[in-house]
């Protein structure tokens, strides 16, 4: 039987071409830029891109903690998973950050028994669930207003991501668990100083570096 190698050299060559114009729509044109590059009016994100990235912050929130020592007293002051979560939220978007902000404390519950699961990690679950939406949907509209854009943003999802803490305590009393409003202060603000500057320092270096580098917009 005699084959063709020149038939075989040009079958070949549509398949070829297909698989590279599905690696160019998934990673861009400019290779790992494009793979990054989110928040843009004329480009189309792919869900493949927004799961990879929330996994990528989904992570990062399961491993920050343990360079506070997983010390709850620490963890409480610096708050190492709120920042993917608001990140997550303002690169990919309110949805996912809701998503990640979600599932963060509670899976780092079950795999490391820390934060405890009831009611610490429960709480948390909802309070970063807020931070990832609220931190998405502000910045989306707010993006145009440049750094003023950022923290506004910031701020907003803080603010309401305690609230939802708060609520979320505050339901739990109904199943024996203790809360008042000296504790929501406490936990919510006061302890909390620490991570909230940390927060408006790195989150907008962050921001500005990835715009720089144009792996965001």
């Amino acid at each position: 039987m005699i084959i063709n190698n020149d038939a075989m050299k040009v079958s070949s060559r549509p398949r070829r071409s297909y698989h590279i114009m599905a690696f160019v729509r998934l990673f861009g044109p400019n290779g790992r830029k494009g793979f990054f590059l989110m928040n843009s009016k004329h480009e189309h994100v792919s869900p493949v891109k927004k799961l990879v990235l929330s996994a990528m912050f989904l992570a990062l929130g399961l491993v920050l903690p343990f360079f506070t020592g997983q010390i709850p007293e620490v963890g409480s002051m610096l708050l190492p998973m709120h920042i993917p979560v608001l990140l997550c939220g303002m690169i990919v978007g309110g949805p996912w950050g809701l998503l990640v902000g979600f599932i963060c404390p509670l899976l780092r519950s079950a795999l490391f028994s820390m934060p405890p699961p009831y009611p610490a990690a429960v709480s948390m679950a909802f309070e970063l669930a807020a931070y990832g939406l609220t931190s998405g949907l502000f910045y989306r509209r707010l993006r145009g207003k440049g750094v003023a854009g950022i923290y506004l943003s910031l701020i907003a999802a803080m603010l309401l991501g305690r609230v939802v803490w708060g609520i979320t305590r505050w339901i739990m009393m109904a199943f024996g668990t203790q809360f008042s409003i000296a504790l929501f202060f406490a936990g919510g603000f006061t302890s909390a100083v620490p991570g909230i500057v940390l927060q408006l320092i790195l989150i907008p270096i962050i921001l500005a570096a990835l715009q720089k580098a144009k792996l965001i917009e």
